[in-house]
């Protein structure tokens, strides 16, 4: 075996973030990732993009991020003929991932009682927003609303501002990475047992455990967060925690030090008077207006190579492009490119896992809609006759370029 995960089959019915970053990356390791699109249009986020521009003029880059490693077949999912070409399907499947509304897909026959029927060691991992019940269970479970919700995006920004949501979907990343674990656990259970099962993943759950740090903190210690007024990064924080800015324009993050080495550092000793933990914590706005003053006196650069000889924790605040070219990023190998049929050459972030005797690798470039219907029906025995027929009733759709 060249790949951990080589001969792990998975049915993906998932559309958006949360269900495709997590098969792509059971994909990365070698399943066979078939993507179950509805017939046409396919998964939603092919419709949405960055920018308001197209990669290649046509393609999205958010879907391009997350399906990789995929084949795609497009159906009409409430077809009877779909449907039962789909469960002759699950008879040599492992895994079904799923991230449509609660009982959606049960209600068109796709539910996991539906498939344990003909497949009992079948793995059916199902993720929404807020779970499969409850009094938000009809909300839509979007990542930005599950940040607000969980208490992320109050934690977030400065205090004298609105909070803000962060810069990327966590929310749905965090879903995706536990529909990874719960499908990875599950199959090393049936492993031993013989035994599938169902596993439930939801947004706000994952993203509250995310925060069990700070729901810790406020469940037992008695106090609230409350953000600071400048750019201390934590709300539960003292100075000098934060983002500092520096003479030639650019950022710098400086995380852990002793105090009085950072201002030693900086030629600061008038700052000893705040060395004090309560001090730093009770003051650290007044602390970081008067270190910034003081980072300010120094090019990016500079600040940096000081901070760095004296093992203060640091680092460049960067924005996407200047990160892809980082030195560390650029040695790792983790920007990578594949080729797509329409977008051309497109540049992604590599798989983040490196293991010596399976490696990830990306093998297929993110699928048209569609693009591998036909071999995949042929795989599952159906003649070119019933492929044609499915297709000229609509039941599927091919877009092969």
């Amino acid at each position: 075996m060249n790949k951990a995960l080589e001969g792990v089959r998975i049915l993906d019915f998932s559309h958006l973030l949360q269900g495709p970053f997590a098969t792509q990356l059971l994909g990365d390791m070698g399943a066979d990732v078939i993507k179950i699109e509805r017939a046409g249009a396919g998964d939603m986020f092919r419709g949405m993009t960055f920018f308001a521009k197209w990669v290649g003029g046509s393609e999205s880059p958010n879907f391009l991020a997350w399906n990789r490693n995929k084949r795609s077949i497009a159906l009409n999912l409430k077809s009877r003929k779909v449907h039962a070409i789909i469960m002759e399907m699950a008879k040599s499947a492992d895994v079904v991932v799923q991230n449509f509304r609660p009982g959606v897909l049960a209600k068109l026959g796709y539910g996991y009682e539906d498939f344990k029927a003909v497949n009992p060691r079948i793995i059916y991992c199902s993720g929404s927003g807020y779970g499969e019940e409850g009094p938000y269970v009809e909300r839509p479970g979007q990542d930005m609303l599950i940040q607000g919700l969980a208490g992320l995006i109050a934690n977030t920004g400065r205090g004298d501002q609105a909070p803000v949501p962060a810069g990327a979907g966590l929310a749905d990343q965090i879903g995706a990475m536990n529909m990874v674990y719960g499908i990875l656990s599950a199959l090393y259970y049936r492993e031993r047992t013989g035994k599938g099962q169902k596993i439930e993943v939801n947004l706000l759950a994952g993203l509250l455990a995310h925060l069990n740090q700070e729901y810790v903190a406020v469940l037992n210690l008695g106090e609230d967060f409350v953000r600071p007024n400048s750019g201390i990064g934590h709300p539960g924080m003292q100075a000098p925690f934060g983002i500092y800015e520096t003479k030639d324009g650019g950022y710098v993050s400086i995380a852990m030090s002793p105090f009085k080495t950072l201002y030693e550092v900086l030629e600061a000793p008038q700052l000893a008077v705040y060395d004090n933990l309560k001090t730093l914590f009770d003051k650290r706005d007044e602390v970081f207006e008067k270190v910034n003053a003081e980072t300010k006196k120094f090019a990016t650069q500079e600040l940096l190579a000081r901070l760095l000889k004296a093992d203060i924790w640091c680092a460049e605040v960067k924005d996407i492009r200047r990160a892809a070219e980082d030195p560390q990023v650029t040695h790792m190998g983790m920007i990578t490119s594949y080729e797509h049929p329409r977008g051309g050459k497109v540049r992604v972030v590599a798989p983040a896992v490196k293991m010596s005797e399976t490696p990830a690798t990306i093998e297929r470039p993110a699928p048209l809609v569609g693009q591998h219907g036909r071999e995949i029906l042929a795989e599952f025995g159906l003649s070119k006759d019933e492929i044609a027929a499915l297709e000229a009733s609509g039941d599927m759709t091919v877009d092969a370029a």
